[in-house]
C-alpha cells in the first residue's frame, strides 16, 4: 500500500458510545488488516460547526444517506453514517425511525425505554417480539453515497432493564439462545451479533476495496 496519508472518514454521529461501537466495527481488533491502518477515524461531533442533519425519511436507508451526504458536503470528507433503531412487532414497526426521539426531544434514553414499557405494558409476553435494525451509508467529499449497506437481529422485549452496557434499548432487548440482553453481553459478543456489526460485516470488504483504491494501492 502507498506512503500517502490516511483517509480522513468521520463518523456522522454526536453519541459517543455509538460511535465508539462503529469505529470498533470499522477496525475490529479480532480481525485486523492492513487497509485499516489506512483509514483515520473521527466522530463529527468534534465538528460542532456542522448543522445537525433532519432526520426526515421515513426509513433507516433514507436517514442514513441523508446524513451521510449532507454531512460530508459540509466538511469535504468522507461520511459513514448509521441510522438505526428499534422496530417491535406488536406496534407495527414503532419505534422504527423515531427509536432516538420516541418520548421527544431531547434524546433520552432512560425515557425512551419508560415509554416502550408503557405501550407494552398490557402486551402478552409472547407477543413482545421485535428487531433491530441499522443502515449504514458512506458519502465522499462530494455528498455522493458510495457504499450502503444493512443488518438485523432478532430477539424480544423484557420488562426490565438489565445490564450496564449498550445504549439506547439495549438493556431491554434480550437475545433469547444467550439469556441476556444487549446490555448484558460483552461487547465482543455483541459486536458478532448485533445488528450494527452485521450491516459492517456486509460493509467491510467493499469498504475495504474501496480504500485500497482511494489510497493508490
Amino acid at each position: 500500500m502507498s506512503d500517502s496519508p490516511p483517509i480522513r472518514l468521520v463518523l456522522g454521529s454526536r453519541n459517543v458510545k455509538k460511535c465508539r461501537e462503529m469505529a470498533d466495527l470499522i477496525a475490529p481488533p479480532w480481525e485486523r488488516r492492513p487497509w485499516m491502518d489506512r483509514v483515520a477515524v473521527e466522530s463529527i461531533a468534534a465538528h460542532p460547526d456542522v448543522p445537525e442533519v433532519v432526520e426526515d425519511a421515513d426509513t433507516f436507508a433514507g436517514n442514513a444517506r441523508k446524513k451521510a451526504s449532507e454531512s460530508a458536503r459540509a466538511l469535504g470528507a468522507w461520511v459513514l453514517a448509521d441510522d438505526s433503531g428499534l422496530a417491535v412487532d406488536f406496534l407495527k414497526g414503532a419505534p422504527g425511525v423515531y427509536s432516538a426521539r420516541y418520548a421527544g426531544e431531547p434524546c433520552d434514553d432512560a425515557a425512551n425505554c419508560r415509554k416502550l414499557l408503557e405501550a407494552l405494558a398490557h402486551v402478552p409476553d409472547d407477543r413482545l417480539g421485535a428487531a433491530f435494525q441499522c443502515a449504514l451509508a458512506l458519502a465522499d467529499p462530494e455528498g455522493r453515497i458510495r457504499l450502503e449497506a444493512e443488518g438485523s437481529v432478532r430477539g424480544r422485549i423484557i420488562r426490565e432493564l438489565r445490564g450496564p452496557g449498550g445504549f439506547g434499548y439495549d438493556p431491554m432487548f434480550l437475545i433469547p439462545e444467550y439469556h441476556k440482553t444487549f446490555g448484558e453481553l460483552s461487547a465482543l459478543v455483541k459486536h458478532q451479533l448485533s445488528h450494527r456489526s452485521r450491516a459492517f460485516a456486509h460493509l467491510r470488504p467493499k469498504l475495504e476495496r474501496l480504500v485500497v483504491e482511494t489510497a493508490g494501492g
